[in-house]
């Protein structure tokens, strides 16, 4: 993708998903909020029309850190992914299962089990 855009990816505040517009240096400036929401909405409307006004970008970060999770990426790490500051607000967006929850009580069982096997006679 960067070599459409010309930009050097290394350098500092680099785009992730850089613009087709350039700007005045020949660069590529950052995707505006705007472009991400209509392209979102264009999508939604046109292949899950069902989900017109529901599915949105801040739905979209709920449902990505919930399968982050779910497929075993710790809360620290996905609080450096959405970028957030407190880990708090982290754990508000990851949605688990409720069988995951109860899957790992007796995991948790175990380990604590296991840590305590020598030291109890």
């Amino acid at each position: 993708m960067w070599g459409q855009f010309g930009d050097d990816h290394t350098r500092p505040g680099a785009p992730l998903l850089p613009s087709e517009r350039k700007s005045a240096d020949g660069s590529s400036r950052r995707v505006g909020d705007d472009a991400l929401r209509d392209g979102l909405a264009e999508a939604i409307k046109l292949h899950l029309p069902s989900w017109t006004d529901k599915l949105t970008p801040h739905v979209l970060r709920h449902f990505c850190a919930s399968q982050l999770y779910l497929n075993g990426l710790d809360l620290i790490s996905i609080q450096e992914v959405l970028g957030h500051s407190w880990i708090g607000t982290t754990m508000r967006y990851v949605h688990m299962q409720q069988t995951r929850v109860e899957d790992a009580w007796p995991a948790g069982q175990k380990r604590a089990a296991k840590r305590l096997e020598g030291l109890i006679r």
